[in-house]
């Protein structure tokens, strides 16, 4: 059976993040994509010209006539922008317990532009982080929820990841792509274990939606049925291929797109 999972999250007109990413990211990796939209950019691979909301009460509109009609297997969460977003779909999700749901905090785009609202931090940490059944951030994005400096050794990086746990998220995936090094480790964090995922580094300008795919292949594998450590070994894999492969695009002249289809183009499938 096909699993469907559905994305909220905003829209990158260019194709690299966002939305655009997380349905390439749901079709490589097998399984049925479906997206609510919270924002519209203005933006390509040089960075955010502009941002333009979607009404909460319309994002709701938009989940609801989802869950009414289609059995959905998970949930992947980007974009927020605005508390008011927040609490609007925090809310409607909240009335369909039990579907496994990935929280990317997605708070400042690749080029510098903030992709979320200030007031709309709190309510993330409040609403969304306690439902998530797994929340992704990079080392910034971190720092910025727990108001503590950006973590710069795996031992930083361990001590902040069991941090967000203790915020309400049931298990914590801290991506270390921020690091001065060459490998690049994630770090899961769960109340029972610790998990390094290791990867070398591959040294690419195209990096544009990295957290929007990595993101959507853990939601990917966790409608599957597959448990969380092999989930994130999975999605990792994933992840370093399509940046491994980057470069076989071109795309833009700034941060351009990870190459989704990676696993296709080779002539491999996604399992």
């Amino acid at each position: 059976m096909i699993r469907n999972v559905l994305s909220i999250a905003g829209s990158d007109p260019s194709g690299g993040a966002g939305i655009q990413a997380d349905l390439k990211t749901f079709s490589a990796r097998g399984v049925y994509g479906m997206a609510v939209l919270t924002a519209l950019t203005a933006q390509n691979t040089r960075g955010v010209s502009g941002i333009h909301l979607v009404p909460p009460d319309f994002v709701t509109s938009q989940i609801e006539a989802i869950f009414a009609d289609i059995s959905v297997d998970a949930v992947k969460i980007g974009m927020i922008a605005t508390a008011a977003i927040a609490e609007a779909f925090a809310t409607t999700l909240a009335r369909h317990a039990g579907v496994p749901v990935v929280l990317d905090p997605v708070m400042v785009a690749k080029g510098g532009a903030s992709l979320l609202d200030p007031d709309a931090v709190a309510a993330l940490k409040s609403r969304l982080l306690p439902m998530a059944t797994i929340v992704t951030p990079n080392l910034p994005e971190a720092a910025a929820l727990l108001d503590v400096p950006v973590a710069g050794r795996r031992d930083e990086m361990a001590t902040q990841a069991r941090r967000l746990l203790d915020l309400g998220a049931g298990a914590v995936l801290l991506k270390g792509g921020h690091l001065d090094a060459p490998q690049s480790p994630d770090v899961l964090v769960t109340h029972s274990e610790i998990v390094w995922l290791e990867a070398d580094r591959t040294f690419t300008a195209n990096t544009h939606g990295t957290g929007c795919t990595l993101s959507s292949a853990l939601a990917a594998e966790l409608a599957k049925g597959t448990a969380l450590p092999a989930a994130a070994r999975a999605a990792k894999s994933f992840l370093t291929g399509a940046i491994a492969e980057a470069d076989r695009l071109s795309v833009g002249s700034g941060h351009g797109p990870v190459h989704h289809f990676h696993d296709f183009a080779s002539g491999e499938q996604a399992s």
